[in-house]
């Protein structure tokens, strides 16, 4: 951390950020097992963009949750929050212990984001379909009042059969909020199956350029690729930029990669055991 101004200190260094990612998905299978309930699987897809954006990108405050120039982060997807409690945890928001109380009565960390509860939050989400027009409200907002930070909303690929997303899509590039960056987290799942088969997005990425926002894909999981996506997104002018991260549901555990059924449930203890010691080295 930058002592002198209280903003965390960027990590560049890809195996440090990769190990980092490898802890987080551990906390959220053991936080989810612990729970005895909860969503591993969209989490852990969704792991190496959230550690990128809180270790490398964003500039924010843990002890001072809300300074009014800090870049902004919603979780539209919010179900996937293990993956954003394991991450403000690591960056000093709360005590990692906390982890522990996951979806349990009185605890800060609620089975999808309460900002209210958690310090660090800047969304309370759940409802799919709406954090992409809160975003938009929290950027417009920082145009009106003259502030310079960024604000970065994640969604899930499911999300996208949500009408509100494309109306939210068209408010921001009609306002050319260039301040804004979604990253959707293309895993190819939903909770009943590949999305392919429930209501098919594709082409997700000309649907996109269609509304006129700047759009890049990556392989989600490549720490490089997701730095230079955000550095290009962040030097588009005068319209949003969509990062399509293309990523593995249920990413760094063997038996749950590509699995609709690890989208909305723990493991059982002999699944954990497997898990612990495959999560126990770094991910190739």
């Amino acid at each position: 951390m930058n002592q002198s101004e209280g903003v965390m200190e960027r990590i560049t260094d890809i195996s440090e950020l990769s190990e980092i990612a490898r802890q987080v998905r551990l906390d959220i299978i053991e936080s989810t097992f612990a729970a005895g309930s909860g969503h591993p699987g969209g989490s852990m897809s969704a792991a190496d963009a959230v550690v990128a954006l809180y270790h490398r990108e964003m500039n924010y405050r843990p002890q001072e949750p809300q300074w009014p120039d800090r870049d902004r982060f919603i979780l539209s997807k919010g179900h996937a929050c293990p993956v954003l409690y394991s991450v403000l945890a690591r960056v000093g928001f709360f005590p990692h212990e906390e982890l522990k109380g996951l979806r349990k009565l009185g605890s800060i960390l609620q089975g999808h984001p309460d900002m209210n509860k958690t310090p660090g939050l800047d969304a309370s989400t759940g409802s799919l379909g709406m954090g992409l027009s809160f975003a938009n409200g929290v950027a417009m907002a920082g145009g009106i009042d003259g502030k310079d930070y960024r604000v970065y909303v994640m969604l899930g690929d499911g999300e996208m059969q949500e009408g509100e997303v494309w109306e939210a899509a068209m408010t921001a590039a009609h306002y050319k909020l260039d301040n804004l960056c979604a990253i959707l987290d293309y895993n190819e799942l939903q909770i009943d199956g590949f999305n392919k088969d429930i209501m098919g997005i594709e082409p997700i990425a000309d649907k996109w350029r269609s509304f006129n926002w700047h759009v890049i894909e990556i392989d989600g999981h490549d720490f490089q690729r997701i730095f230079d996506a955000l550095d290009e997104a962040r030097a588009t002018k005068g319209r949003p930029s969509m990062i399509i991260s293309h990523t593995v549901k249920g990413r760094g555990v063997s038996f749950m990669e590509r699995r609709a059924e690890y989208h909305g449930r723990c493991l059982r203890p002999d699944e954990m055991e497997i898990a612990r010691k495959e999560l126990q080295k770094p991910l190739s």
